[in-house]
């Protein structure tokens, strides 16, 4: 069976918005995360302002979703009038001319109101060539009650050491309780996003300033051997094959002292008609190891236009639509204002109703906090948080991804996954020319 097929049957769910008869349809790319299936959920807003678009979803697992509109873009397939991509892919893409610049949005979508590191990571020589969907970084959800029961208090700005000492004392697994639940899943935007912003608070870095890969660096070597330690201690069974989606079960289900993942999740965990522990969540800084950088990332997912499209009016009429202030207004109105996509408008962090969400602050703050022109301790010749923004990268952390999943699973040590990737990243990079 093909990759596509097999896609399509394991992890597509395509779902069609009946429109009149010779409606124009719009085929929209999306990743099978909470706020996207709540839009789906909110299109009849959409399809009743526009009787004439009729929509088409293909919903992906994300390492799914990246993998088919990688494949599409490239090959000018022209699949897809919208995909859901991220803050790697745009300036990439849009510096080849795949995407469709969105600079004629309509003035009431006020592009100057978008957050400047989320705007400015979307932006080619001028040109928007995204619009972002729901902006992030990482941050410490934690369950204030275990945390109180091990006698510990959580400070706003931990360390790595402080969170290995709570996971220790919140670990109970005669009760399936785990101390710690972070990403396992291979995959450049799953595990490898995780470690290497985990990386970058213990020093350590993809590359040198000569484009040298450092895997074979002691600050890798604390990095992994820290993870694994702490993953192995106090982290749930199988944590090799959980990801984001994995770990927001087991912290909804009561199951995780501690989980260090995405901003965006913290509406979901304290929402009390999906967590189970929604009233007993607090939120803290991503960790650091006092050397200047804190293990948080900085991401949007953000939709964009690819430029094979037959159908880009419309595509940005539903662009702008679902990234606009009225779609903010129109989920609060449905679903209360800790439901909004997080992170992408200035105008959302200066509304009252919206400043007392528990997590406002600590999603903004963590955003702000993360630098992507100056990620790590020392000097790089590449910028990106939890990605190093070159083409070569998706393909080669995919591979150290496995490496780094593989040692998580108790397969093979940490220093033979440093060493392996060490070796395919030097062969990738030279085989790019580097």
């Amino acid at each position: 069976m093909t990759f596509l097929a097999r896609a399509l049957m394991g992890a597509t769910a395509l779902t069609l918005v009946a429109g009149p008869a010779l409606a124009e349809k719009l085929t929209i790319a999306t990743v099978n995360n909470g706020d996207m299936i709540r839009m789906q959920k909110l299109t009849d807003d959409f399809t009743a302002k526009n009787p004439d678009i009729e929509l088409e979803w293909v919903t992906l697992e994300e390492n799914v979703l990246r993998q088919r509109v990688t494949q599409d873009i490239a090959a000018k397939g022209g699949q897809f009038d919208v995909m859901t991509i991220g803050t790697y892919e745009v300036p990439i893409w849009g510096a080849q001319d795949w995407l469709v610049s969105l600079n004629d949005l309509p003035a009431d979508y006020d592009v100057d109101d978008l957050l400047p590191a989320i705007r400015s990571g979307l932006t080619v020589d001028g040109n928007l060539y995204a619009a972002p969907f729901y902006g992030e970084s990482s941050m410490v959800m934690y369950r204030k009650d275990l945390m109180e029961k091990a006698g510990l208090t959580m400070p706003e700005a931990p360390t790595w050491d402080f969170i290995k000492e709570a996971a220790a004392a919140m670990t109970d697994k005669d009760n399936e309780v785990y101390g710690i639940c972070l990403r396992g899943k291979a995959g450049w935007g799953e595990n490898m996003a995780f470690l290497t912003a985990m990386g970058n608070s213990f020093g350590a870095r993809w590359f040198d300033e000569e484009w040298k890969p450092q895997f074979d660096s002691q600050a890798w070597s604390d990095t992994l051997t820290f993870y694994l330690d702490l993953m192995n201690s106090y982290g749930p069974p199988g944590a090799s094959s959980n990801g984001f989606n994995e770990n927001l079960s087991l912290f909804q289900t009561g199951k995780c002292g501690m989980w260090i993942d995405a901003t965006v999740a913290a509406s979901f965990v304290t929402n009390p008609t999906d967590s189970q522990v929604a009233d007993k969540v607090g939120f803290a800084l991503a960790p650091d190891k006092g050397l200047g950088k804190r293990g948080n990332w900085l991401w949007a997912w953000s939709l964009a236009i690819p430029a094979g499209s037959d159908s880009v009016d419309a595509a940005k009429k539903f662009v702008a639509w679902a990234t606009s202030k009225d779609y903010t207004a129109l989920v609060a109105s449905k679903e209360g204002w800790a439901n909004v996509p997080p992170g992408t408008r200035t105008s959302l962090y200066e509304n009252a109703e919206y400043a007392k969400v528990p997590f406002a602050k600590m999603t903004i703050d963590s955003i702000n906090a993360a630098d992507p022109k100056s990620p790590t301790v020392d000097p790089v010749p590449y910028t990106g948080v939890q990605f190093v923004a070159i083409p070569e990268f998706a393909g080669i952390a995919t591979q150290v991804g496995q490496e780094f999943s593989a040692a998580l699973a108790g397969q093979q040590s940490a220093a033979d996954a440093l060493a392996k990737a060490q070796s395919l990243t030097a062969d990738e990079m030279e085989a790019a020319g580097y």
